[in-house]
């Protein structure tokens, strides 16, 4: 039922055939759902563009803690390295300092 126009004709001929009472609550509880669902598309289509908005904010929140923890990592490899650089070089030279001679 697209308009209301063409739903007068239907509840006159239906009460013209005088329907039962089953068939009267059976049409009530159709047109109650059909009402609840036009009313939820009805938020849905008016809330969209609202959440598909906070979806994006979160998803770009959660791609910066993403990268800011990448960037930790990278920043911890690299002081481990520069670590263990030293720690080498620190090795490597005390032998060379010991040396007396050449073999």
């Amino acid at each position: 039922m697209e308009t209301v126009q063409e739903l007068i004709p239907l509840v006159k001929e239906m009460m013209a055939q005088k329907p039962s009472r089953k068939l009267v609550k059976l049409y009530v509880v159709g047109g109650v759902l059909a009402l609840f669902g036009m009313m939820l598309g009805l938020v849905e289509t008016v809330c969209s563009p609202f959440t598909a908005a906070s979806r994006l904010r979160d998803e770009e929140a959660a791609v910066a803690a993403l990268r800011a923890v990448r960037e930790r990592q990278a920043l911890q490899a690299r002081s481990l390295q520069e670590k263990d650089k030293q720690q080498e070089g620190i090795l490597c030279s005390r032998p060379l300092a010991n040396r007396q001679h050449a073999s």
